[in-house]
């Protein structure tokens, strides 16, 4: 496929997406930006979810790890589905603890829980660490799709890799300037759809081209040496069961649950019962999903063992991440190219899109203080202090995109998604502390300290655990030893206080104590 062919496809689809925005972005207030005034609907925000949680990782990565068998691979084979389990009971958490909450609060950034439940400088901390947290994941997500859009668009005309992510992140910028989340609720729902009709299309030419019918391919894959879903021999590795469930179901509360993106839309939901449907559906849903992108991941490997293709190669070594695209641009027909190219682009921009919307309302709300400014300041104005806020992060994002490229070593890459993810251990701690101990509050302004302590000391426990506890691999389960670190310094730090606050969810409702 050429790379005039790409590069107008890319312009066709973006046209689409302008052509959404447009509609959609035509009430530019900051009410619709942030919350789409309260008028989304839940069937379109669950389906629009799955795309924005699947991301670039999901459709480039997963399908090529399920041929690394090594131990040492956490996602090596289906192993990938004992994590999924574990989300769902995460989300089940999220919908019946977490959003009764930020409804009965009537939030629009969810951090401003902690200042209601703890001050100021809890706060800070907790947004701080979630817009350190997104632009990481954000960038990263937009990395990997962006290199593969190098190697096959942008290095046949000569062009650096800047410009690459200089447009993306401009045509980006355009269309969420803005409508906000109003748009991303659409748009996502838009870039869910190409996604999975990527997989299926590649699916079905596979099936079609190995003369198989669907019930053969399931056997196929099924009896292949990459269907193994359970792993519970040794718990010393990153891929047993009980780690990798755990894992995830901290992993969905912390970085679905108390992630401002991806509750964001959620929030603009018309009420709780709509947003829980949303949530429960979704969790659903996105098992099945998953499923069917290992599923894919299988059929690339047993479809090159049988036609004899070599594994992509990437500076000389394996690149696992390159098969996907690989052969759908390289080795399947035109029009399967095609559907897939606009799954990769839908994969990109299903996250970075969101994620600039987030990081613009997070900025504008948790530190600039539009909430209080209301009446005191005119909407225009802070309408035109939204849109520098939506350039800064787009500038922001842009820079750490080319940092990974042109300063980070390929290693150091490989471990800066599961980097980023640390950083909401704290978040975990604040928000449990915040919960569920009653009569209790903290030395606000030591908040800061005990979430840098907390994450200095995962990043070393992750580094030399195998050292420090005789060959045991911390994996997923760090996000949850972060959040008891966290959770057990604020513990130091509290004391019983009069007059102070707590909020506990109960039965979709919150039971206000004063104490």
């Amino acid at each position: 496929m050429s790379a005039s062919l790409i590069l107008s496809i890319i312009g066709i689809y973006f046209l689409v997406l302008f052509v959404i925005s447009w509609v959609t972005g035509k009430d530019s207030s900051n009410e619709a930006f942030f919350i789409g005034n309260k008028k989304s609907p839940w069937y379109l925000v669950a389906f629009g979810m799955i795309g924005a949680s699947l991301s670039g990782v999901t459709f480039i990565s997963v399908p090529g790890v399920v041929g690394n068998l090594s131990a040492a691979n956490a996602n090596s084979a289906f192993s990938y589905m004992q994590m999924v389990m574990g989300y769902m009971v995460g989300y089940a958490v999220i919908g019946t603890v977490l959003m009764p909450l930020y409804y009965r609060l009537n939030l629009t950034s969810i951090y401003t829980y902690l200042e209601q439940r703890f001050g100021y400088w809890s706060y800070k901390t907790g947004a701080f660490f979630f817009l350190v947290s997104r632009t990481l994941g954000a960038s990263f997500r937009v990395f990997l799709v962006a290199i593969v859009l190098q190697q096959f668009v942008f290095d046949a005309w000569g062009l650096p890799f800047a410009v690459n992510v200089l447009f993306t992140l401009l045509l980006i910028w355009v269309y969420t300037l803005k409508g906000g989340i109003r748009t991303i609720v659409f748009t996502d729902a838009l870039q869910t759809t190409f996604m999975i009709l990527a997989v299926v299309t590649a699916v079905w030419w596979i099936a079609q081209d190995m003369n198989l019918s669907v019930g053969q391919l399931i056997g196929v894959v099924e009896n292949s040496e990459f269907s193994k879903w359970f792993y519970w021999d040794n718990f010393s590795e990153k891929r047993h069961f009980l780690k990798q469930f755990i894992g995830g179901m901290f992993i969905a509360i912390a970085m679905t649950g108390l992630d401002q993106d991806m509750m964001q839309k959620n929030n603009s939901c018309k009420n709780i019962r709509e947003a829980q449907k949303n949530m429960f559906s979704f969790s659903v849903v996105i098992f099945f999903v998953n499923l069917l992108f290992l599923g894919l991941g299988a059929l690339l490997y047993i479809y090159i063992q049988s036609k004899g293709i070599d594994m992509p190669l990437r500076d000389g070594k394996v690149a696992t991440d390159l098969l996907f695209p690989t052969l759908a641009l390289n080795y399947f027909p035109v029009g399967v190219g095609i559907v897939f190219l606009i799954g990769l682009i839908a994969a990109a921009y299903s996250s970075a899109d969101s994620a600039l919307t987030a990081l613009t309302t997070s900025f504008c709300i948790d530190f600039l203080g539009f909430e209080k400014q209301k009446g005191k300041v005119s909407e225009k104005q802070l309408k035109r202090t939204r849109y520098k806020v939506h350039v800064a992060f787009t500038a922001l994002l842009l820079f750490v995109i080319c940092f990974f490229y042109y300063v980070l070593s390929k290693d150091v890459l490989g471990n800066l998604f599961k980097m980023a993810t640390f950083t909401y251990g704290p978040l975990l701690g604040l928000y449990t502390f915040g919960l569920f101990v009653k009569g209790r509050n903290i030395t606000d302004y030591l908040a800061p300290f005990v979430c840098i302590a907390s994450l200095v000391l995962c990043i070393f426990l992750d580094k030399f655990s195998m050292d420090l506890f005789n060959g045991y691999q911390i994996g997923f389960e760090l996000l949850l030893i972060n959040g008891t670190l966290t959770f057990l310094g604020l513990l130091l730090i509290s004391n019983k206080e009069e007059g102070s606050i707590a909020y506990i969810a109960n039965d979709n409702n919150l039971e206000i104590l004063d104490q």
